[in-house]
């Protein structure tokens, strides 16, 4: 067995705890998700942690994480720096290891500090009469298109990967999952589609596609049009998936 790793230099102190996580996270419990990857909040010399463990891949993706390609893991740790280095908020980056097993790719683990944070975007998306609901999604779209204005391109900006939290009576966001994740130019449409995973409802959808197209400085019925247009397709796609698996 052999290991890769890269640990964040305000951390020296916990490399032990970098080093062994393997140890450190079979023996932990507290869970705080569980699917594809799994993600434990980890203490450690004061310091909680958030520590996401992901699945070990198929064979295939097994030789390419080895040669070919960067690790999630290793994406996720790289991205957080990048966007820290922007002034984006994302937990603070610990670092991330890989493990190898005859040359081969196996587990991998990111490390990042807790973010405290008090709900995700989607409690004010689903909710019409959430406090200051309005205030806290023009807010969001402000956040978002500032990760455009920096070239930034979130392929996983679902709505539980948007933390929110308030502060001296303003509101903070800061972003989540971020290992597929695109740095580039973004167009106007490209920006208002990022929007498409959060399955907005009518109101959100115009709300949205208002007040990004103020940031913007576009013409508002030209983003909705195109808001509706990226809503309507990935509904679509994601029914059409339903369908196929025989789940309609």
């Amino acid at each position: 067995m052999s290991i890769k790793y890269k640990l964040n230099s305000n951390y020296n102190n916990i490399k032990e705890f970098l080093i062994n996580i393997k140890e450190f996270f079979e023996e932990n419990s507290n869970t705080i998700h569980k699917a594809r990857n799994e993600l434990k909040v980890i203490e450690y010399k004061g310091i909680k942690t958030v520590v996401k463990a992901f699945k070990v891949p198929n064979i295939i993706n097994q030789i390419a994480y080895a040669y070919f390609r960067d690790s999630k893991a290793k994406k996720s740790y790289e991205n957080a720096v990048k966007l820290i280095e922007l002034g984006i908020n994302t937990p603070k980056p610990i670092g991330y290891i890989e493990f190898y097993h005859n040359f081969l790719f196996k587990k991998s683990f990111f490390i990042s500090e807790k973010y405290n944070y008090e709900y995700t975007i989607r409690e004010p998306l689903r909710h019409l009469d959430f406090k200051n609901r309005e205030e806290i999604i023009k807010g969001f779209v402000k956040f978002t298109y500032n990760l455009h204005l920096n070239g930034v391109y979130h392929k996983d900006y679902s709505a539980g990967n948007i933390l929110v939290s308030s502060k001296n009576n303003k509101y903070e966001f800061s972003v989540v999952d971020i290992n597929r994740m695109q740095f580039k130019t973004i167009d106007l449409y490209t920006g208002l589609d990022n929007f498409a995973k959060l399955w907005l409802d009518e109101n959100s959808l115009l709300l949205i596609a208002k007040e990004y197209a103020k940031l913007a400085n576009v013409d508002e019925n030209k983003a909705i049009d195109i808001l509706k247009e990226c809503d309507k397709k990935l509904k679509w796609f994601v029914e059409f998936k339903r369908k196929i698996r025989g789940k309609s």
